[in-house]
């Protein structure tokens, strides 16, 4: 019986072929013409003919010469990072943190504003025009250049729709806001939950390299965490999957609609600082709630020692919770837990041994502020992979 040949446009194949150039590049690093032929099965003027257009198009140059295996030295070939750029946006309570980056996913640019009216959904897109405005200009590049922009918010995100569900501390709840970000910005727009952002961040590049199975746990403004299992991140069916801030950890109340959940109501920076108005009184903005009441349980304040040891119990039930539902192999302590000291860590570590049969490593976040942008960032990434590079011609 004969067997039809695969048909195709001269064009589709082409791209295709120049699929394969591109990836070897990537791979390799820095690969010469003779060596892509070699690995793509392609001839030398077929690759010969694709490299000098890639490199018209600016997504490889012509970095020096390889060694010689008899011959002429050869020159090597090598991705251009620079070629076009990504921006990453993180809404973190009333601050907008925002930077630019290469293919690589490194900062070229950073931008960071204290937001007037955080609640006011209209007023932070202006201010996210504006801050893309400044990274542009900032990093010389220009805006046809921007691939997309990844946003994180704090609430449920639904991505397929492009809105977010719940989140009482902005005006978008059940708005089209991804839709109105990108017609705002003219770029295409990956919208997500904040912590999942810090979380891909940490994934990537941070405490969780190595892990399949990883739960970044997050206290900030609220609580939350994100959930990577064997290698992927799990949402639920609604995407409200991590939203940890509602566990019925601490006293229970009774919560209106827009309310925050039980336990980031009284364990969250806020809740802390409400508990510890007494000791607290002359915190200056922006320090860390968890070093001064560590610096005065050391003086011997039993006030600040009994409130640090009901914090580290409350938060340790939030961890016994995750670790007996999801067993993590790694716990990432994020925000303002990771200003615990060592001894703060043990506390909670034997405190887990002691509740749950199998306790995950638990490490804090290495990334700092940056997580979210990292994270911001990757999501283009992942969502506009270097092939496609390839149909902006």
């Amino acid at each position: 019986m004969r067997v039809p040949k695969k048909t195709g446009s001269s064009k589709r194949v082409k791209n295709l072929n120049k699929e394969e150039v591109l990836q070897q590049v990537i791979l390799h690093g820095q690969i010469s013409r003779a060596d892509i032929s070699k690995e793509t099965q392609l001839s030398r003027p077929c690759v010969s003919a694709l490299v000098d257009e890639m490199i018209q198009e600016g997504l490889l140059c012509e970095v020096g010469m390889g060694d010689s295996k008899g011959g002429r030295k050869p020159i090597l070939l090598e991705y251009n990072y620079q070629a076009y750029a990504i921006a990453g946006a993180i809404f973190d309570g009333s601050t907008l943190e925002m930077a630019i980056a290469d293919l690589k996913g490194e900062f070229l640019a950073r931008y960071s504003k204290r937001l007037a009216r955080p609640e006011d959904g209209e007023t932070v897109i202006e201010d996210l025009a504006g801050g893309l405005t400044q990274l542009l200009a900032k990093s010389s590049i220009s805006r046809d250049r921007l691939l997309g922009m990844g946003v994180g918010v704090q609430g449920v995100t639904q991505r397929n729709s492009g809105t977010v569900s719940f989140s009482p501390s902005t005006g978008w709840m059940g708005s089209p806001i991804q839709q109105t970000i990108q017609a705002r910005l003219g770029v295409p727009v990956i919208l997500d939950n904040d912590v999942n952002m810090m979380t891909l961040g940490e994934y990537v590049r941070g405490a969780g390299v190595g892990h399949t199975h990883v739960v970044n746990m997050y206290v900030g403004t609220g609580i939350g965490s994100g959930i990577i299992l064997d290698g992927q991140f799990y949402r639920g069916s609604r995407e409200a999957a991590g939203e940890i801030g509602f566990m019925m950890i601490g006293p229970v109340h009774n919560r209106t609609k827009k309310a925050s959940g039980v336990f980031e109501t009284h364990y969250s920076v806020p809740g802390i600082r409400q508990q510890a108005k007494g000791l607290l009184s002359d915190l200056q903005e922006g320090s860390s709630v968890i070093k001064e009441l560590i610096r005065l349980a050391r003086n011997e304040n039993v006030d600040a020692q009994q409130l640090l040891e009901d914090v580290y119990r409350h938060w340790a039930y939030g961890m016994a919770n995750i670790v007996s539902v999801l067993n993590p192999e790694l716990l990432i302590l994020s925000g303002e837990m990771v200003h615990v000291d060592e001894e703060g860590v043990k506390r909670i570590h034997d405190w887990l041994t002691e509740w749950v049969p199998e306790v995950p490593c638990l490490e804090k976040a290495s990334l700092g502020e940056q997580a979210g942008l990292i994270g911001a960032v990757h999501s283009v990434l992942e969502a506009f992979p270097s092939t496609r590079l390839l149909e902006k011609e």
